[in-house]
């Protein structure tokens, strides 16, 4: 509770890109563009790999659910961070700011485990490709990626209801864009210590152990390849699973920029432009990626432009 010289705070202040106005117009188009075709990118690999028959295989069922989470990543900041340009400041009550938490949380940390998933599904393909269509048959496929949501859905939710305990007084005012975990848990004048240690220990199962897991997964891809008398044997098998590879990095390093990545003390909040590169670059690089480099949503981008020329 707030002392008897403190105000209770109901509403958080977004305080969004202090920019100069003649480039607020450019910055709104720029990020308004980006965020079409972001969602244009992940909807068209979403609509590709339920529609076509020869996608429906484990690689591109773990694809679409990573196009899911990314366009429902970006749809939960995005909006608002388009309204901010405009009106400079944007107010959100404290359950409003806990819900876009709560949202960004889940959307944003269940990738590290689809993108573990799909480590796994390219593990055994590779390694053990006799048994592979036995190990990953649709049951299994779908407990995986329902146990990826659940499993992130609960460790955010057991954080964020610390968070609807802790008292607000006096400051409201967050300079960023969206409500992010760090400068949201510092407007509190309760004791965060235990959130945090809860956040860090979360942080742990969430992103160390799926990336740990990645990680040992193409040190055994690694040594398969390598026994592979061929030249032709190996590229072969390394490029069943480049695409996947350019996406860890593209994912983890984001993720090591953000957070890892110490800000530079004369730099202005660079944190706040450091979250762009997760929020926007990244669900805009997954469909590029696998645009580029898969011949399998090549042919099935190619097949439904026909259709759809065939009907017009």
């Amino acid at each position: 509770m707030c002392e008897a010289n403190e105000t209770q705070v109901t509403q958080v202040h977004l305080l969004g890109f202090q920019v100069h106005s003649t480039l607020k117009a450019l910055l709104f188009i720029g990020f308004l563009l980006i965020y079409i075709m972001i969602l244009c990118g992940n909807l068209l690999i979403i609509i590709l790999v339920t529609t076509v028959d020869h996608l429906k295989i484990p690689m591109f069922f773990f694809l679409k659910h990573l196009a899911t989470a990314d366009v429902l990543l970006t749809s939960s900041v995005v909006p608002l961070m388009l309204d901010i340009i405009f009106i400079e400041e944007a107010k959100l009550s404290i359950t409003e700011c806990i819900i876009q938490l709560y949202c960004f949380g889940i959307f944003g940390f269940v990738q590290c485990f689809l993108i573990a998933t799909m480590s796994y599904d390219r593990y055994l393909a590779i390694c053990s490709p006799l048994r592979y269509s036995s190990l990953m048959n649709p049951n299994f496929c779908l407990q995986l990626v329902a146990g990826s949501w659940c499993l992130v859905t609960l460790l955010i939710s057991s954080e964020l209801i610390e968070l609807f305990q802790f008292s607000f007084c006096n400051r409201n005012y967050i300079d960023h864009f969206y409500c992010d975990f760090g400068p949201f848990v510092e407007l509190s004048t309760s004791d965060t210590s235990g959130l945090m240690l809860h956040d860090f220990i979360n942080s742990i199962f969430i992103i160390f152990f799926p990336f740990a897991f990645i990680i040992m997964t193409y040190v055994c891809i690694s040594f398969t390849i390598l026994k592979i008398s061929s030249a032709y044997g190996r590229r072969k098998a390394f490029s069943t699973c480049s695409s996947h590879l350019v996406t860890v990095c593209t994912y983890y390093g984001t993720l090591m920029t953000v957070y890892m990545v110490p800000a530079d003390n004369s730099g202005v909040n660079i944190n706040k432009y450091r979250s762009l590169l997760y929020i926007v670059v990244t669900p805009l690089m997954n469909p590029i990626i696998y645009s580029l480099r898969n011949q399998e949503i090549k042919r099935a981008f190619l097949k439904l432009l026909l259709n759809i020329r065939l009907v017009m």
